[in-house]
């Protein structure tokens, strides 16, 4: 099995190196990952400046470090980087979780996304950062090299990937998997108004976070100590919608 992997946190982030190191263990490795964070670019390509590439090596496995966006990566890997098709892309760990309506935003889950637009299964892995223990990542790092296996051996349906999300606790605490939607969270006073010395305003992002724990949905999985894993895809389209709003083709719409 030849695996690649990729995150926003950057190539020398504690989550892809503890996954590096499990998955050295069940398949030869190559990480293509972003040269500094990058969290919370989405699915945001570099189309106005060059992208540099520094190759290196970690623990036994190659590794480029990329200017640019997870999405960015997986690009680059696939068409320039690698001299084969891996098997498998596994973006992560991502230091925090990513929950309901955060994977629009999500840097991680976005070099999963650019995989599966490519036809290559992926999985995004995400760690909870509440009690901020550097051993669960290991934990998480294992479930994913397990679970890399597993689905190399009973493939996803095509078009999609699996969003990963394991609570930050001792494997003793861990209650199991659960196989869930992603649910409903949003933040609220997102927008902080400061001054400079010079009494110009400018704004920073913050926010409180408000969630539904609507049962069987990632947010609800996690807040009762298991691990959320949720199958994404990337057509948006609302299908009952299409149903309800075909009126609209036969409006007497004056195009001028």
């Amino acid at each position: 099995m030849y695996i690649l992997l990729t995150n926003d946190d950057g190539i020398m982030a504690d989550g892809i190196q503890s996954l590096r190191k499990a998955c050295e263990r069940i398949a030869d490795v190559v990480m293509v990952a972003p040269d500094r964070e990058r969290s919370a670019s989405g699915h945001g390509i570099t189309m106005h400046k060059p992208l540099r590439v520094e190759e290196s090596s970690y623990g036994n496995s190659p590794g480029f470090a990329v200017s640019g966006t997870p999405a960015d990566c997986v690009k680059l890997a696939l068409e320039k980087l690698l001299v084969k098709t891996p098997d498998l892309v596994i973006s992560g760990i991502n230091k925090g979780s990513n929950l309901g309506t955060d994977v629009l935003y999500s840097g991680t889950v976005s070099g999963a996304l650019e995989a599966i637009i490519n036809r290559i299964p992926s999985i995004a892995v995400s760690l909870e950062n509440k009690n901020k223990n550097k051993d669960d990542y290991r934990i998480a790092a294992n479930f994913a090299a397990q679970l890399a296996k597993y689905i190399i051996k009973r493939p996803l349906p095509v078009n999609t990937f699996l969003n990963v999300n394991v609570p930050d606790l001792g494997a003793e605490a861990i209650k199991g998997v659960k196989v869930v939607k992603i649910g409903s969270r949003r933040y609220v006073n997102t927008i902080e108004e400061r001054k400079d010395p010079r009494g110009r305003s400018y704004y920073w992002l913050s926010g409180n976070l408000r969630e539904n724990l609507e049962t069987n949905t990632d947010i609800w999985a996690i807040a009762n100590n298991y691990i959320a894993i949720s199958p994404l895809h990337y057509d948006l389209t609302n299908f009952k919608a299409m149903t309800d709003i075909e009126a609209i083709q036969d409006y007497d719409f004056k195009i001028k």
